[in-house]
């Protein structure tokens, strides 16, 4: 686990090198066909060298929910331990980690009547003024939940307007009658040097801008039935660039907002971590992290690198 442009791939594909790992990608961009640049997708060369599972799964177009990855990532999962694997789970979506490590509540379905009314008030009014409203009704989710959360602001709102009942109870009857999950041992990389990581983001975003990511984002926007506000185009970067090649702003303001919002999603992947228990967490600016990552994995796996089979994130 890590926050953004910590250097997660880098470190999944050497430790491939040295242990029977297979690599499940948790990320809820990466999922999508077609947002490469602006995802640092693995290039086709490194995905040669280490496979990873759920990477180009979805169009932009369609949704794709925690509880889908929770099914994909379980399936995958097996599939690698019967190969004689060990699954490898490298990503910065923590909401997805944590679905998959402490279960997630049997929710509601989508509703496309119910979500383009949220989707309508927050043009009105504004995500804050809706979240707001799911204080109302559900102090425990919107106290977690930023107020310009708009995917789980929608999300959190939907499951009430539907069921009645505060998404908050539905994940805590979920979290009291979890068990039987697999073993997980968690890795974080933590930078402890926040401006390198801020100067880390902003190289990356440089790069991206340089090697496609604008043209990418028009493609995007030409293709019939997708929309701005749908899930594939909440993701940092993209939305602020659609805003750009759809003449609401100039490159420069995008570029801005892009940054400060990827720094913004650093800082709540940080915080995240930090109220993770039992996590090894390792700095991926020292000198040499993948070294000390294999020793905690030959430590932890009792085997070496011919370990039992876990699950590993």
């Amino acid at each position: 686990m890590g926050p953004t442009a910590a250097g997660k791939t880098d470190v999944a594909v050497a430790l491939c090198k040295r242990f029977p790992f297979e690599i499940i990608s948790v990320d809820s961009a990466l999922v999508y066909r077609g947002m490469d640049i602006g995802t640092a997708k693995p290039p086709p060369q490194v995905l040669a060298r280490a496979p990873h599972r759920l990477i180009d799964i979805r169009e932009p177009e369609e949704s794709y929910s925690a509880g889908e990855f929770v099914r994909d990532a379980e399936r995958a999962m097996m599939e690698i331990r019967a190969a004689g694997r060990i699954p490898l789970l490298v990503g910065g979506t923590m909401m997805y980690f944590r679905a998959l490590t402490e279960g997630i509540a049997d929710l509601p379905g989508g509703n496309a009547d119910v979500r383009a009314g949220i989707d309508r008030a927050a043009r009105q009014k504004g995500w804050p003024a809706l979240h707001a409203e799911l204080a109302a009704v559900d102090a425990v989710a919107a106290a977690r939940i930023a107020p310009t959360d708009s995917q789980r602001i929608q999300r959190a709102l939907e499951v009430y307007r539907l069921s009645g009942t505060p998404i908050s109870k539905w994940q805590a009857a979920d979290a009291a009658t979890a068990g039987g999950r697999a073993r997980f041992v968690r890795i974080s990389l933590h930078p402890a040097d926040r401006q390198h990581l801020h100067a880390r983001i902003e190289g990356r975003l440089n790069f991206m801008l340089n090697n496609g990511f604008v043209e990418e984002v028009k493609a995007l926007s030409q293709r019939p039935g997708l929309e701005p506000d749908m899930p594939s185009m909440r993701a940092v970067g993209y939305r602020q660039l659609w805003r750009y090649v759809d003449g609401q702003c100039s490159l420069d303001e995008a570029r801005y907002r892009a940054l400060v919002a990827t720094r913004q999603l650093a800082k709540r992947q940080l915080t995240w971590l930090r109220s993770e228990n039992e996590v090894f967490r390792v700095d991926p600016l020292d000198s040499a992290p993948v070294s000390a990552i294999s020793a905690f994995l030959a430590a932890s796996l009792g085997r070496g690198a011919s370990g039992e089979a876990h699950g590993l994130c």
